[in-house]
């Protein structure tokens, strides 16, 4: 269709099928109609059947555990949870990697490196993977290494493309890494294309930042569908080492999901939600995790309790 050139408007749009706003009327058969308790039963089917999760197995003797933090929904806190768990774990005494495989390398600006400075990124360590010792910085917290991500990694997945292999670029450039740490954390955009699929392919077991808001459980079933896809055809020993609520109010709507998420997965959720907190979106701007800006806030007590707990599963103590 085209602008009615005489009355210079646009023509009205087609109506489409609506889902908000509907108008229930009574059904005068009542045979016809479920009952509440089946509507509930129906619904809860449904929401659960794709969003069964693996537990992941344990980590391998002799060498570090793969973590790879994952979200496709952007804004849910997966680099603030790469930093801070991190953080925390290195200054408990454990030897830790963060891999930022996000063309944004924010975990640089969170951890205290000059992006501008680093020559090695992730980039080059999956195009080639001999460059791993030498991608490797220091960063303001002692024990914790980083490999820094940055906009080369925008065109990187078209790079791959004619590769073979090119799946399982990141587990060859991690390989001579991993007996020399504890444990390794990626941080991955919020989309599911080539490089965060490489980073599952290398992982033991996966981190799942959901802020507790109405879309959680949709995306939550989305990544399920990937997992099981990798889990597959990729790496049969992928699976889910936790969930965690972030940003977190004391709000009805957050509670209620919450409450749905624990419900769905009472044994991956780690406990405490974390709170929603102004200290923890100051940090970074000083180059510094949580814990070094303000142990004492919410969002540090918050990070401290959920690090003891992976601390436990994942068999560091």
């Amino acid at each position: 269709m085209t602008v009615d050139e005489e009355s210079d408007t646009l023509p009205e749009v087609e109506s489409a099928p609506l889902v908000i706003d509907v108008e229930f009327t009574e059904v005068e058969e009542e045979s016809t109609v479920p009952s509440l308790d089946a509507v509930e039963e129906i619904s809860v089917a449904r929401a659960r059947r794709p969003l069964d999760l693996p537990e992941a197995q344990p980590t391998p003797e002799g060498r570090a555990r793969v973590v790879t933090v994952i979200n496709q929904k952007g804004g849910v806190g997966k680099t603030t949870t790469v930093i801070n768990i991190a953080a925390q774990l290195a200054l408990r005494g454990h030897s830790v990697l963060v891999v930022d495989a996000d063309s944004q390398g924010n975990c640089a600006t969170g951890l205290g490196v000059d992006k501008s400075k680093v020559g090695a990124t992730t980039r080059d360590l999956i195009l080639n993977p001999e460059s791993a010792v030498n991608a490797r910085h220091a960063t303001a917290v002692e024990g914790l290494h980083l490999i820094v991500g940055d906009r080369t990694l925008v065109g990187l997945e078209q790079e791959m493309l004619r590769q073979l292999g090119r799946e399982r670029r990141l587990t060859e450039a991690l390989e001579p890494l991993l007996e020399h740490y504890d444990i390794v954390l990626i941080d991955t955009p919020p989309t599911l294309g080539l490089v965060p699929v490489n980073a599952l392919v290398a992982s033991d077991g996966i981190l799942i930042p959901v802020q507790t808001e109405y879309f959680a459980l949709e995306g939550l079933a989305l990544l399920a569908g990937t997992i099981r896809e990798v889990r597959a055809l990729l790496n049969p020993r992928l699976g889910v080492d936790g969930v965690l609520l972030t940003m977190h109010a004391p709000t009805l709507l957050n509670q209620q999901v919450a409450s749905e998420v624990r419900e769905a997965f009472p044994e991956l959720v780690v406990e405490p939600a974390i709170r929603r907190n102004i200290k923890l979106a100051e940090a970074p701007s000083h180059g510094i995790p949580i814990h070094l800006h303000d142990p004492t806030s919410a969002g540090g007590q918050d990070y401290q309790a959920i690090a003891t707990v992976l601390e436990r599963r994942w068999g560091l103590v």
